[in-house]
């Protein structure tokens, strides 16, 4: 998300803005008063449940700002800091809360920006009003209490209280020129308190890395039962089959020559099958069309097999590295595998481009809608696949359709004069 053009934006939207945020700083000082109170009643044992109560409630409204603040920041949201808590245990979420350095950096922020980020977000309100009182003033209250106006000359008549309007015109203008200053620099403010430092990036890497790792032993550990059940399920099945045919056949060749031959004919289908089989194996866990015409040609080819229409639009100047194209073949896969399953679509389109140092892959349908990425296997298989390289899945899916979910691999391409000719379909 990008940030908006302060200098061309509506004041009237950003003075709302900043007003929301006056708010938000008010409720993140509520928020840190009880903080500081829990923390007090925890030398009693007291304020220990109130603090696992209360830091994901700062959390959640640490996590709204940021979000928030991505519509005024280049950069768009401020990522989140945070390594999740210990499920269960008073002693041991208080202990993480405690020595993780996110929970200072929340409540520093909630200080400053509760103090000077209020000041800063609330200056054009202040200066409107300010022009308000003078408006109001010089029309209506200096004919009842002239003596209460705060100015060194109070107006004596209609005339010099109207020149009090020359000050509350100026205000409105100094109000119309820094709202956009004001919000940009109240942006930038949360911007620098609530960004992750160096050691919480790290440390959330680490612990991304960590978790790829061991979602990626558990396909892999997943994926070889898979071809050992196909295996012992199928071909095994058929070679054994094929085996006892044979022995039959032999046996009968010399007293009984038409049966023999009828089991012939059935150990040839059982062959046939067999192949079949493995044939099918083997395309499951890397195709061979992905080998010889790369991603481009093997989705392509992927799109003539399905039971709907799909328009391909892919544009990729080189070839992947086979594991990422391996990757992003089968996420494509198995979305267009859950698009013909749940969809009810009748039509779907797949894009591909390479840029920025990553692979976007985007898979649409005009089906029903409603898919959710924390429901369903399939999903989060795929996420699974591409979390392997670092890559992400996002999906907008409201009811009644259309759905799009966005795939994106952070990888290079090789040179295109090394990409076989037939990838470039």
């Amino acid at each position: 998300m990008a940030g908006i053009d302060y200098q061309h934006a509506s004041r009237t939207n950003l003075l709302a803005w900043s007003l929301l945020f006056v708010a938000h700083a008010a409720t993140g000082l509520t928020l840190l008063i009880l903080y500081a109170l829990a923390t007090l009643l925890s030398l009693i044992w007291v304020g220990l449940p109130l603090i696992v109560l209360l830091t994901p409630l700062i959390r959640a409204h640490a996590d709204t700002h940021r979000h928030m603040l991505g519509h005024f920041l280049p950069s768009g949201p401020v990522p989140s800091p945070y390594n999740p808590l210990p499920a269960t245990g008073i002693a041991r979420r208080v202990g993480a809360i405690l020595t993780d350095p996110t929970t200072w950096r929340d409540l520093t922020w909630l200080l400053v920006n509760g103090l000077i980020g209020a000041a800063i977000a609330a200056l054009p309100a202040l200066l409107i009003a300010q022009a308000a009182h003078l408006t109001l003033y010089s029309t209506v209250l200096w004919t009842t209490a002239p003596d209460s106006y705060y100015n060194l000359t109070p107006p004596h008549d209609q005339t010099s209280a109207l020149i009090t309007l020359l000050p509350a015109l100026l205000l409105i203008l100094v109000s119309w020129a820094i709202t956009p200053i004001s919000v940009s620099g109240y942006a930038h403010l949360n911007r620098w308190l609530l960004a992750p430092d160096e050691k919480a990036r790290l440390a959330q890497r680490v612990a991304h890395l960590a978790t790829s790792r061991a979602e990626t032993i558990d396909a892999q550990a997943s994926e070889v039962r898979r071809i050992e059940r196909d295996l012992h399920d199928g071909a095994q099945a058929r070679l054994v089959a094929l085996g006892m045919s044979l022995g039959m056949a032999e046996q009968m060749l010399t007293h009984d020559p038409h049966t023999a031959q009828q089991l012939l004919t059935e150990a040839r289908d059982t062959t046939r099958q067999a192949l079949t089989e493995l044939r099918d194996l083997v395309r499951g866990i890397h195709p061979p069309v992905l080998v010889e015409r790369g991603l481009q040609g093997a989705v392509r080819a992927l799109a003539v097999t399905q039971h709907l229409p799909i328009d391909v639009d892919i544009d990729l100047p080189g070839r992947l590295a086979a594991p990422v194209e391996s990757a992003a073949y089968f996420a494509i896969a198995e979305t267009l595998t859950n698009t013909a399953k749940h969809a009810d679509a009748t039509r779907a389109w797949v894009r591909i481009n390479h840029g920025g140092g990553r692979l976007v892959l985007l898979v649409g349908d005009n089906g029903k809608g409603g898919a959710d990425l924390s429901q369903g296997t399939g999903l989060h298989g795929i996420r699974r696949r591409l979390g392997a390289f670092d890559g992400t899945i996002s999906i907008v899916s409201p009811a009644g359709g259309p759905t799009i979910v966005t795939m994106e691999l952070p990888c290079v391409l090789s040179s295109p004069k090394t990409s076989p000719s037939s990838a470039m379909d």
